[in-house]
């Protein structure tokens, strides 16, 4: 968009933000549905999204299908329609290439709980090691959730520890499949990107994408149901990569100057394919209770982007590719999810007892690689490792009535584990050319002693009670106790209050403690690897447990869980049939912080590990520790009007997220590595900003939808804030760069030929906004001219149509 635009839209946006409160919002597109009856953050069985005790956004299936969903992917209809999530789009990052991960308040991927009709969502396998957002976790793959399966989405933006268990830090998602008991529907879709690139200063059209659905339901006896999904998405690559300049550091020959200006590189999203299955059912026992199941399947494909080698580097052979090469990382992914239980009542109890198991296997390969040591006989594919993790849960849940209070209670055991396997011998092979680099390029296989197997069980209880006092006052109280094998017992608590002190005027706010342990890759994952640093250069490193006798001397120790004291307090405001809106500001002290060391590196290193552990080559090694303490302080703000407009309805929605993450009591760098080389630093400057500055502290929407019986019209603006980028390149220099706001406009137009038919036109981006261009110390030679930090990505401008059929 136009920087011109900026002022109006923001005016536009702060008389949204600002109006005098005279109406109830109604469900739309973006905005909470202040009626609907809420199951998260709760035990009462008829409270509202309104009358919630901490801020609760609720989002329907119409309100998905309108963000101008790409390519069926969960995450970046959530990033739309919540300001407080940020879903990156991340390239030449490793396992995020393939996996995404979404923030809740700035906060790390792991620090929200991802929860499935209530039950406890597993997490992804492949550990993110060379992203910015998220690095270091294992995230849940929100795109293998089946976006045509959900019937609504609950957020709760609070911490719910004491509700839910561990890792409910910055809040809960709770995705609530399609149960209707009858119908069907199929959707067609297909877009592409088409921009204006001004690095190269071309037009392209690329990104072309496809996304097919199908559903169906049928009765089952008195009240039960069953129903199934289908999807299929394929999505071919982008790039946005710049002319290249040939990095200082290369030979100077001149078969690798021949290169210049040519685009070597790519940055953008890879291709994919993806496959997912979903059921959801329940059948009747007898009068009071019914069995019932669920689960979700999803098998994807997906490429990654790496840094191009040239023909005259140590990295290649020339008998092999006479002209350089960029390796290609592929991803084959599997995730299943199953539960089954039975819930009814018991006399004045209800009951609830489930078996929950969830999987997720990652295969990650690559082609058009090397194993520069093994001389020109080398493969060009290699698998580089097999990686696993898993959870089964049981639950039992019972709750009861008390006249105008709600008393619950239950008991949790969860067994997790997870594993990796070696690479193939030739992608972590030192070959006979001891001059040249070990291991497959752009990421060395796991090794034999690299491999990793753990597991660990949890057990918890808890109690809550959910009251009603009065018309005006609202409480909820809770309690849990949970237990983990390896880093023994947590009491969490959490307190909440809502308080309508004048007729549709109430206050909310909450106090509550909570708890993550740290994730069984972080305490034993490991790899070796060979890549470039942040300064393009080339290195062989090794990411290491905390229990390897390596990570030892050089200071490591034992990782201690995460804990957070969450203080949050709000307004909200509804009067008449037209405008609400609500105000929430909330502050988070995290204290020990898992994340990765900076990467230690140079001489000194590799001299001492080859002295102390026979161990020749390694020129970087980083683990993972207890960083820091943080304290995130933010606020939230959410509007809405409704208004008959000719003969339809027009709602306008406006919603805005802040969040700030400070550091406090970094970790210090330790003796034994201060002794190896007085220069090193454990925690610094580019570790650092990942926690704090690289996601936007800012972002904010203003959305205006209107409808009637044959059309829907929808327009969006968005403003994502500002994100900073550190990198420590050694010896001193650490360049930096801040990518400034940038504003977004989406639109949509859908007719309805019948209640059966309709067809849609969208496009996301139609102003073909970029985030800022990296500068020369950021920008690598040319090759990647804009960083992945912006939320509004670097695909440029998206075009596309939708047919739906239902039944």
């Amino acid at each position: 968009m136009s920087r011109l635009t900026v002022a109006p839209l923001g005016a536009a946006i702060a008389f949204a933000l600002a109006l005098p409160a005279f109406a109830q919002q109604a469900p739309a597109e973006g905005a909470t549905d202040l009626d609907a009856v809420i199951v998260t953050g709760t035990r009462a069985t008829d409270r509202t999204a309104l009358e919630s005790t901490s801020p609760i956004d609720v989002l329907t299936a119409e309100d998905i299908r309108k963000a101008g969903v790409l390519n069926g992917e969960l995450g970046s209809a959530l990033q739309a329609l919540l300001p407080s999530l940020n879903f990156p789009r991340q390239s030449n990052s490793g396992g995020a290439d393939h996996i995404r991960a979404a923030q809740l308040r700035g906060l790390s991927p792991n620090q929200v709980l991802v929860l499935v009709n209530g039950k406890r969502r597993h997490t992804s396998a492949l550990v993110n090691t060379d992203s910015k957002i998220g690095k270091g976790n294992t995230p849940v793959d929100f795109n293998a959730i089946p976006v045509s399966a959900i019937k609504r989405i609950e957020v709760l933006r609070d911490g719910a520890g004491a509700q839910y268990g561990s890792d409910a830090v910055a809040g809960v998602i709770n995705v609530i499949l399609n149960d209707a008991p009858e119908g069907g529907a199929f959707e067609a879709s297909y877009g592409a990107h088409h921009t204006k690139v001004e690095p190269i200063d071309q037009t392209v059209t690329d990104g072309q994408s496809g996304f097919f659905s199908a559903q169906v339901g049928d009765r089952i006896g008195d009240g039960g149901f069953f129903r199934v999904g289908l999807e299929y998405k394929q999505r071919e690559g982008t790039n946005r990569a710049g002319f290249d300049q040939i990095p200082s550091f290369e030979e100077q020959t001149p078969d690798n100057l021949a290169l210049a200006g040519q685009r070597n590189y790519v940055l953008g999203d890879g291709s994919s394919r993806d496959i997912n299955a979903w059921l959801n059912a329940a059948v009747p026992l007898g009068e009071s209770a019914e069995l019932y199941a669920f689960g979700t399947y999803h098998q994807s494909d997906t490429e990654g982007a790496n840094y191009f080698r040239y023909p005259d580097g140590v990295a290649n052979w020339k008998e092999v590719y006479p002209n350089g090469y960029r390796p290609i990382s592929e991803g084959d992914n599997l995730d299943l999810a199953g539960v089954a239980g039975v819930r009814g009542q018991w006399g004045d109890w209800d009951y609830d007892a489930s078996l929950n198991h969830g999987r997720n296997a990652f295969t990650y390969r690559l082609r058009n690689s090397l194993n520069a040591s093994l001389g020109p006989t080398s493969p060009t594919r290699f698998k580089t490792g097999d990686y696993e993790s898993g959870q089964t849960l049981l639950n039992l849940d019972i709750s009861r009535v008390f006249g105008a209070h709600t008393f619950a209670t239950g008991v949790e055991v969860r067994h997790e584990t997870f594993e990796t396997g070696a690479g193939d011998p030739a992608s972590y092979a030192a070959g006979p050319y001891t001059d040249r680099p070990t291991g497959s390029q752009a990421g060395g296989g796991l090794t034999p002693q690299d491999t990793a197997d753990l597991d660990r069980d949890v057990s918890s209880v808890y109690a809550s009670l959910s009251s009603q006092w009065g018309e005006k006052f609202t409480t909820d109280i809770a309690a849990r106790y949970e237990h983990y094998d390896d880093f023994g017992g947590e009491l969490t608590g959490k307190l909440a209050a809502r308080y309508e002190f004048a007729p549709a005027f109430a206050l909310r706010g909450s106090v509550s403690n909570n708890f993550r342990a740290p994730s069984l890759s972080q305490i034993g994952f490991e790899s070796t690897s060979t890549g470039y640093d942040a300064s393009g250069q080339l290195t062989q490193g090794r990411l290491l447990s905390v229990n390897n006798p390596i990570a030892r001397a050089l200071g490591a120790q034992d990782l201690d869980p995460e804990k957070s004291l969450n203080l949050s307090l709000g307004f909200t405001s509804r009067i008449g049939e037209h405008f609400d809106v609500s105000l929430d500001v909330f502050r988070i002290d995290i204290d020990d912080r898992v994340a990765l060391t900076e990467r230690i590196g140079g001489d000194a290193l590799t001299d001492f590990v080859l002295d102390n552990f026979g161990v020749p080559g390694v020129q970087s090694a980083n683990f993972f520790i207890n960083a820091a303490d943080t304290r995130t302080e933010g606020a939230e703000v959410v509007a809405n009007w409704r208004q008959a407009l000719g003969d339809g309805n027009l709602l306008l929605t406006g919603a805005y997220s802040y969040a700030k993450t400070e550091l406090k009591n970094i970790a210090s760098t330790p003796a034994e590595l201060l002794a190896i080389d007085p220069s090193y630093v454990l925690f610094g400057v580019e570790e650092s900003n990942t926690l704090t500055d690289a996601a936007p502290r800012t972002r904010g929407t203003f959305t205006a939808t209107w409808d009637n019986t044959h059309w829907s019209l929808l327009g969006r603006v968005s403003r994502h804030g500002s994100a900073k980028r550190v990198f420590n390149f050694g010896g001193g220099f650490e360049p930096e760069q801040t990518y400034a706001a940038e504003w977004q406009l989406d639109a949509e137009v859908e007719y309805r030929f019948s209640p059966k038919w309709s067809v849609a036109l969208g496009g996301l981006n139609l102003t073909d906004e970029y985030p800022d261009l990296s500068n020369e110390d950021i920008y690598y030679f040319g090759n990647l001219p804009y960083d992945v930090l912006s939320p509004i990505g670097s695909n440029g401008a998206y075009y596309y149509t939708r047919v739906r059929y239902t039944f």
